[in-house]
């Protein structure tokens, strides 16, 4: 009787001994230092597939030295772990000047599954696991996010929450900082554009306090830095609001094309005007080249203008050298609008309209009137003969 009893303790040590290989995980790792952060280390894990090789992605994350155990000061074989309430990481390798690489093995712990399922995560996978144990995302975080009303968090968003700390701590300052309500995608973007409460505290100092969610988004993504906004104010833009800011920092309005525009004349262009004239391209150069061909008097809507319709000083030069010397910057734009290019004056002259004003050759083109059209009205015109 005692050897079936022997046999069937084997064989549930057994089978104990399989189910736990079968759920460990394994995969390759690379290691880099933290050049601005030397008591930080980068490590980029090759994510183990399971039977589907277009699974296999990777997942990186950077750690403070002294959260790995047995990681070694210096150069050489390397063993250490790194552990995880949803498991224990295990690596192998090499490491030199600082980089390393090697192969991992992560093993699940069976009490966070089992802590998961009850808030409402159950039947984890060891892959799961794997990756909420890369992005460190903890029973209790789980628990904090809930009691703040983010309950019922899908998986994908709780490996963002990971990714991303976003914490307890996180949330609850934003909300005493006037953000009470935010969702969790809110809270995850705050956390990508680098939204923290000492940004909103120095945003608020530098005169912009309560700014809407999306404001204060916008400003982070852009880079409105309160440095950037003393920079607009000291080109004369004192009043400009969050919108207009933004828009300065989108297209690289600095002070010194500030300056320039002044320079040129431009003295009182309010905020939109000069993100205006950035859009199209009205540069200094451009302006000169305009007043050297004798466009002095326009504005800085009629340079935009220009710059829309593609009116270049190469085109005004072809045209005066084909006998238009006193176009104006509307019949200029015009002649753009309305496709008469150099090519097509010489269409027309080419079938005998030597003497065709500016409005006629607008007007021709309106109509869909090409040099073809002209030539086989002049042959009918002239009995057959091809001739006038």
């Amino acid at each position: 009787m005692r050897r079936p009893s022997s046999s069937l303790s084997l064989l549930a040590l057994l089978l104990v001994a399989t189910a736990s290989a079968a759920s460990e995980l394994r995969g390759a790792w690379t290691s880099s230092p933290e050049e601005l952060s030397p008591d930080k280390i980068h490590l980029q894990l090759v994510q183990p597939h399971q039977g589907d090789e277009r699974d296999r992605g990777q997942m990186g994350f950077t750690e403070p030295r002294a959260s790995f155990q047995g990681l070694p000061a210096g150069d050489g074989a390397a063993t250490f772990t790194l552990s995880r309430e949803a498991g224990t990481l295990t690596f192998t390798g090499t490491l030199q000047d600082g980089a390393g690489a090697g192969h991992y093995r992560f093993t699940p712990s069976e009490a966070y599954a089992k802590s998961m399922a009850a808030l409402g995560y159950p039947k984890l996978t060891a892959l799961q696991q794997f990756q909420l144990a890369t992005t460190n995302v903890t029973t209790q975080q789980v628990k904090d996010l809930a009691a703040l009303g983010h309950k019922d968090i899908p998986l994908e968003k709780l490996l963002m929450v990971g990714i991303f700390n976003v914490t307890r701590e996180f949330v609850g300052e934003l909300a005493r900082l006037g953000y009470p309500k935010l969702s969790l995608d809110e809270l995850v973007q705050g956390r990508i554009h680098g939204i923290s409460p000492r940004r909103v505290k120095e945003l608020a100092d530098a005169g912009f306090p309560k700014l809407a969610w999306k404001d204060l988004l916008a400003m982070s993504i852009h880079g409105v830095t309160p440095e950037y906004i003393r920079e607009v104010r000291a080109m004369g833009y004192t009043d400009a609001d969050a919108d207009q800011l933004v828009a300065f920092r989108i297209h690289g309005i600095s002070t010194e094309f500030a300056r320039e525009m002044r320079g040129l004349g431009f003295k009182s262009l309010k905020a939109d005007k000069l993100v205006a004239l950035r859009i199209h391209g009205v540069s200094t150069a451009f302006v000169k080249e305009m007043r050297e061909l004798g466009f002095k008097d326009l504005g800085e809507d009629d340079f935009v203008t220009l710059r829309i319709h593609e009116v270049t000083s190469t085109f005004v030069k072809e045209m005066r050298a084909l006998g238009f010397p006193k176009l104006t910057h509307d019949q200029l734009v015009a002649f753009r609008i309305h496709k008469v290019t150099p090519e097509f004056v010489k269409q027309m002259r080419e079938a005998g309209y030597t003497e065709i004003t500016p409005d006629e050759l607008i007007r021709l083109r309106i109509h869909e009137i090409d040099g073809t059209f002209m030539r086989s009205m002049s042959h009918r015109k002239d009995g057959g003969t091809g001739g006038k």
